[in-house]
Formats: C-alpha cells, sequence, structure tokens
C-alpha cells in the first residue's frame, strides 16, 4: 500500500512542500531513500526504523522505498523522521490511510519516539497556510514558534505514540493557544541607556541622525573612549519593530536556529558584533547549501564591527553591494539564493596602531608611514558608502566623576520615532523606508536645495573632493537633519551639520 505525507523544506527563507511517498514491496529487509536527500535525511532510516519498534509498532520486514518528492529540490535536516514513520504506519496499515489528509508533518525522531525539535518552523508554517493547508504538526518545543502563524491549527507532538494515539482516535492533542504573556518584550541586557554614557554629547546627536534616517556610522577614536560602548547604545534608540519587521526578523534566526529560548517572537532590534576573525562565508552567508550569515541575522537592526580595521580585506569588501542593495545573493552550482541585508552599519576603530594618533594628552609611537598603511585598510569606496564619520575623543575626569545622568534613550526614542514618522508619510507605499534608502529619483524630489545651499554644497565638493556617491549621501544626511529639527526644506545650517560627518581629513587622506 502506498502511503503519501506531506512536509516542508526550507530554500534559503522559504518553504517548499515537499510529498513524502512510503511503499513496501517483497524482498529482503531493506530501507531507501530518494529525491535529492542529504546524509542528514539518509540517516533518518535508523532512527525511524528505531522509533516506530519502540514506540510498539511493527517495521516491515521488506523492502521499503521512501521517496521525497519533488527530487529537484534539495531535502536537508531531519525534518522528514516524523512523516517517514507516519508514512510507513499508513503503508503498513496500523494506522488509517486518511488520518494526515490536510494536514503538514514536521519533526525529528529519537531512538525512542521522541519528537525533537527542528529548525525553520516558521516559514514552514506560513508556507503551509499561504497553501490552504489547515492543520500542522509540529514538536512541542517548536509550537509556539509555529503558532505565530494565524489561521493554522497548530498540533504539538512529543512522541510518535501519541501522535498516533490520536490519529486512531484515542486520546486527543489539544490545539496549541497562544497566551498573552508570551506577547512580553524582553529587555536585551547588552543594551545601553545612552544616559549611562558620559560626556560624548556629539556622537550621540552623531546616534541619534544615524537612527532618524538609517544611516551608517564609523567613529573613530583612542582606546577606552567609549566607542562600544556607544554602538551599543544604537539600538535602543531605533524605533521598536512593527510585527511585520519582528515577524521578518524572526524568519531568518527560525532558519539560522537562533531564536532564543522561550522567545518564538523576537521584537527587539537585532545586534550583532562578529569578531575580526570572522570569515567572508560567516559575514554575507555561505556553505554547501547557503544559510545566512551576520549581515542577514542584523536585518532591521545593528552590525557592529569593533577594530573594524582588523577585518580582512576581503571580508569587509564584500559588504559593498549589501550597503547599497539591502540583499545578498549567494550562488552556486546548485542555484542563488537571495537574503535580506537591511541593516545599520556601524564601525569603530583606533586613528593608528597605538590608537594614540591626535590625542592631547598621550603621543602616538607609530611613524607616519605606518599611520597610512593602517588607514588604507578601509578602502575608499566602502569609507564613501558611510554617511557619518565622527570623532570620539578621550573623556575627561570632570565629566566621568559626575553623578548626573545623561538624557535617556526612551527620550531620543521619541524623537527618532517623530522623523521616521515624517519619512513614512513622505514615501508612502514605496519600498523605501527612510532616507538612507532613497534613489538618486527621490533625492532629486525630497532634497531640494535652497540658492544658499547650493553654493555651499559646490564649495565643499570642490574643497573635499566628494564623489558622486558623497554628495547624494550628504544630502540624504541634511535631509534627515532637517527631518529631526521637523523642518520640510533643507535649509544651509543642516547641510553644514551634514558635511561636518564626512571623513576627516586628518584621519583618512
Amino acid at each position: 500500500m502506498l502511503a503519501r505525507v506531506y512536509s516542508c523544506a526550507v530554500i534559503g527563507l522559504d518553504g517548499v512542500i515537499v510529498e513524502v511517498e512510503v511503499d513496501h514491496r517483497s524482498g529482503l529487509p531493506k530501507t531507501i531513500v530518494v529525491g535529492l536527500p542529504d546524509a542528514a535525511v539518509q540517516e533518518s532510516r535508523e532512527r525511524v526504523h528505531a522509533a516506530v519498534k519502540n514506540s510498539g509498532f511493527l517495521f516491515p520486514r521488506h523492502h521499503v522505498t521512501v521517496n521525497l518528492a519533488p527530487g529537484t529540490v534539495h531535502k536537508a535536516g531531519p525534518v522528514y523522521d516524523l512523516p517517514i514513520a507516519l508514512g510507513v504506519l499508513i503503508c503498513t496499515e496500523q494506522i488509517p490511510p486518511n488520518s494526515l489528509d490536510g494536514s503538514v508533518v514536521l519533526g525529528e525522531l529519537s531512538l525512542d519516539g521522541v519528537v525533537r525539535h527542528v529548525r525553520g518552523v516558521l516559514p514552514m508554517a506560513a508556507l503551509a497556510r499561504d497553501q490552504g493547508i489547515k492543520r500542522l504538526f509540529v514538536p512541542m518545543e517548536d509550537a509556539a514558534e509555529a503558532g505565530l502563524i494565524p489561521d493554522l491549527e497548530i498540533l504539538p507532538v512529543s512522541t510518535l505514540r501519541e501522535l498516533a494515539d490520536h490519529l486512531l482516535g484515542g486520546k486527543l492533542i489539544a490545539p496549541y493557544r497562544r497566551e498573552k504573556s508570551q506577547e512580553v518584550q524582553s529587555i536585551d541586557p547588552a543594551i545601553i541607556n545612552l544616559r549611562e554614557v558620559k560626556g560624548q554629547e556629539q556622537v550621540k546627536r552623531a546616534l541619534e541622525i544615524a537612527a532618524a534616517g538609517g544611516h551608517n556610522i564609523l567613529m573613530v577614536g583612542p582606546p577606552g573612549a567609549g566607542k562600544t560602548l556607544l554602538a551599543r547604545a544604537l539600538p535602543g534608540i531605533l524605533p521598536k519593530l512593527t510585527i511585520d519587521e519582528a515577524l521578518e526578523v524572526t524568519r531568518i534566526y527560525s532558519v539560522s536556529d537562533q531564536l532564543p529560548d522561550r522567545q518564538p517572537l523576537i521584537r527587539t532590534r537585532p545586534f550583532r558584533a562578529p569578531h575580526h576573525t570572522i570569515s567572508n562565508a560567516g559575514l554575507v552567508g555561505g556553505g554547501n547549501w547557503p544559510q545566512p550569515g551576520e549581515i542577514s541575522l542584523a536585518h532591521m537592526g545593528v552590525l557592529f564591527l569593533d577594530e573594524m580595521v582588523e577585518f580582512g580585506p576581503r571580508v569587509l569588501e564584500v559588504m559593498r553591494q549589501p550597503i547599497e542593495d539591502k540583499v545578498v545573493t549567494i550562488s552556486r552550482a546548485q542555484g542563488s539564493l537571495t537574503f535580506p541585508a537591511n541593516f545599520q552599519l556601524v564601525g569603530a576603530m583606533n586613528p593608528c596602531p597605538c590608537g594614540y594618533y591626535g590625542d592631547p594628552i598621550k603621543p602616538c609611537t607609530c611613524s607616519s608611514s605606518t599611520i597610512t598603511r593602517y588607514q588604507k585598510r578601509l578602502s575608499g569606496p566602502l569609507l564613501d558608502r558611510i554617511d557619518i564619520h565622527v570623532e570620539v575623543p578621550r573623556v575627561n575626569y570632570e565629566k566621568l566623576s559626575d553623578d548626573r545622568l545623561g538624557e535617556p534613550s526612551e527620550v531620543v526614542r521619541s524623537r527618532v520615532e517623530a522623523a521616521r514618522q515624517i519619512q513614512r508619510e513622505r514615501f508612502g507605499n514605496t519600498k523605501v523606508h527612510h532616507n538612507a534608502d532613497m534613489v538618486v529619483a527621490d533625492v532629486r524630489k525630497f532634497c531640494e536645495l535652497s540658492e544658499e545651499g547650493r553654493t555651499l554644497i559646490k564649495a565643499a565638493m570642490a574643497q573635499m573632493q566628494l564623489t558622486a556617491r558623497a554628495y547624494h549621501r550628504v544630502l540624504k544626511l541634511a535631509r534627515t537633519i532637517a527631518d529631526l529639527a521637523g523642518i520640510k526644506r533643507i535649509a544651509p545650517n543642516h547641510l553644514a551639520e551634514a558635511l561636518q560627518y564626512r571623513a576627516r581629513a586628518t584621519y583618512f587622506q
């Protein structure tokens, strides 16, 4: 008897329905799996065999064939264990043949029949709902994640025996019900409140502008000046994630199997801080079958590169295209996959190897040629894509010893959200979400300058040798500064402030 059970595969960030066909015929006892399976799927033969027997069922002592259709889709991971086991039970008539009609089944099996967690449940649940499927069987610990998708009955499964009893009409599995307490937004302990940062008012202003317009920022200063502390404060002043943005971020973390424990929905903006020894594949994504990298895990959040010049040149250069396009495309022999990468880049670096070039107190011990080589590790094209370059000076004792707290992140966020609201009204239903996303046509339409402003930018282009890209980025930044001030037209003072955030000649020349 031929059995059919439906499951899912994940390709990139999207699900694909997989039809698991199981048949057995007379012959020597053997189980084969076809349909482009990887090693983990091939190993499911032994897991399923043991789980079926240890759950009190009979495994056929015949030739068993398992086909995972469509055969052109790569099948990876142990997600097919449970549907294969159910297919075996159906084809041997140990459970009713029509008991899984209109259902999708996901789950890995242990040897004793316990159903274990699998990655990528959220996109698979979304696909099942979109395909008109009404019922989804998932591992118990993945029920909360699958429950984020509305209009879908989620049945959490603990063991193969429990699911079989449900299908046989015995003890029924209660559908999952999402509790309101699960909607409580947790606070990331890594996020710093701006009120805890002493001094650095100019840098705080730069961070506020970066948050309001989605701009990239590079901080340059001596060791211990507070660059990392300031970077960790940026997510706290960014607008809160909308429910659609939260689901988009959660989908990426689900596929990467990095969802926090007991937090099915990510409600805080991601903050990723990879070490400078990271590889190209670790940063942008990759592998034999590509998985999201750090820039995709930072989607809708912040990617912080501490000691930015210590990252490999090739690692830094591969970010140039994602910074512009907000997506990263990875090509392999099997095909190409595209992952979202709409992140804010925050870089931090010392001005020289010893860290004290330009410091008013501690003298620099580096030669001029050493300083030049050190700074040249960041290429001109990459620096051109960073809107805000800000110096982080040493903090003196008077500011550090002052017990008064600064302006809290919540107050700054309110100004940032007001500026973002102006931008939402400006761009309407287009694909542009904030000023940093504007293309050339948008800049021409929304960044109109007065005659005085045109004179100023003309002189700045000649004196600062701005490229065409830098010219447009200055206008975008000036647009954000005007939005923070609640002014419709860019004034010369907004343009002047934007120009001061270009790369300083004292560092990059």
